[in-house]
């Protein structure tokens, strides 16, 4: 049976799933509470809301804290990757090794696993991650310091927002807009970081 639990963070309510083996999925934060409960029931409708285990309760703290710009080390968090294929079991155990504030490109993660033309590959796997944050998906970039994909909603935003509250250097973020430019715009309401 799958578990799960909605939790408010620094920039939203998050969610985890997990069973037996450990975590089977989290879900990046959404504005509202009821939001994030039915985004998160469309990828476990299974899933019955409880009381977080140990672990369960461990990962939560730590999304909490580096959502929160917060030292916090996941590393140890079990997920079940046997919920996942080899390869991208593989990738996920190398990107769990990259620290906060840090990132690694596709190539040198390809690298690692032996062929750097798998490339494309490591972002293929990243790009199916269902534990974002625990397997922090978004510490990896495209080579020449690109940013490269990130499938979660926001897309690049997010991933760059995400960086940005670890403290790491984006290269090719966007461009701060002028503050002449900013004069004459009007201002819009902003949305939730992930909207």
């Amino acid at each position: 049976m799958t578990h799960y639990a909605i939790f408010e963070t620094a920039i939203g309510w998050a969610g985890i799933a997990w069973a037996d083996k450990g975590l089977v999925g989290a879900y990046l934060p959404e504005a509202e509470r009821e939001r994030a409960r039915r985004s998160f029931l469309r990828r476990f409708p299974d899933a019955v809301e409880a009381e977080p285990t140990s672990a369960a309760a461990q990962a939560m703290a730590g999304i909490r804290a580096l959502l929160a710009g917060q030292p916090a080390d996941l590393t140890d968090v079990p997920i079940d990757l046997a919920r996942v294929p080899a390869f991208n079991a593989r990738v996920y155990a190398i990107a769990r090794t990259i620290p906060p504030g840090e990132t690694r490109t596709y190539g040198e993660i390809a690298a690692e696993l032996g062929d750097k033309l798998l490339a494309r590959d490591v972002g293929a796997a990243l790009g199916q991650n269902p534990w974002p944050i625990v397997v922090p998906c978004h510490r990896v970039t495209a080579a020449g310091g690109k940013l490269g994909g990130f499938s979660a909603r926001g897309g690049v935003n997010t991933k760059v927002r995400l960086l940005a509250i670890e403290g790491a250097k984006v290269l090719d973020a966007p461009p701060p807009q002028s503050p002449r430019a900013k004069a004459k715009a009007p201002a819009a309401p902003q949305p939730s970081l992930f909207d």
